[in-house]
């Protein structure tokens, strides 16, 4: 997909990235630096990802690493959810990992729009950002591109690979935005997911527009 250039990335107010908001980020190297990836890069971020997704309570249905970028779908899942915050964690968290590469200082974004947060127009992003592989030839199928993946905390065999992949996650998502469920807590934890008594709508409060971590 088209990378943005740094100099081009612009700024929104902090609100936009907290709460419920889904959110596709893209992370670019410094001069498209590349040599960095590779299985144990992949298992490290995946670790790194784990924490970011439980410490800011975040769902990651879509994450893709490329030679020189990485690209993730972010989804919040509480009022509390600031994926800036988040970021600058997965950022920090990842860049000894990097050797002599750099990621960007600003990670660029592209904040959802209510429409865009819909299961089908959602699983749509997704799926454009799982095909990145594909697109620059690195692979004939997106299914073969082994960087790829999801992160939802307590699910650790959710596999976007896989033919039931979608349903499961909207049935975790549905349980996780339940407001009388209120399993998580950012200061407590995680509280079990059993709790959970119904399903309600899809929720969302993407907002338009795009901009960079501080």
């Amino acid at each position: 997909m088209p990378l943005p250039l740094k100099s081009k990335l612009p700024h929104l107010a902090r609100e936009f990235y907290q709460g419920r908001t889904a959110i596709l980020w893209t992370h670019l190297m410094e001069h498209r630096a590349t040599g960095w990836l590779n299985e144990s890069f992949h298992r490290k971020f995946r670790e790194v990802l784990l924490h970011a997704c439980g410490r800011y309570a975040i769902a990651s249905p879509c994450y893709v690493l490329m030679p020189d970028h990485w690209h993730l779908v972010w989804q919040g899942l509480h009022a509390e959810t600031d994926q800036q915050q988040a970021t600058a964690f997965l950022t920090k968290n990842m860049s000894p990992e990097l050797g002599t590469a750099h990621s960007q200082e600003r990670a660029h974004d592209r904040i959802l729009r209510e429409n865009e947060c819909l299961p089908d127009a959602f699983q749509s992003t997704c799926a454009y950002v799982f095909n990145n592989a594909r697109r620059a030839n690195l692979c004939a199928d997106w299914r073969e591109w082994p960087f790829l993946g999801a992160m939802v905390v307590g699910h650790p065999n959710l596999d976007p690979r896989t033919e039931n992949f979608w349903a499961n996650f909207w049935e975790i998502q549905h349980q996780w935005v339940d407001p009388k469920a209120n399993f998580f807590n950012p200061a407590q934890g995680y509280r079990t997911i059993s709790t959970v008594t119904r399903a309600p709508n899809v929720a969302s409060s993407g907002r338009s527009g795009t901009a960079s971590t501080p």
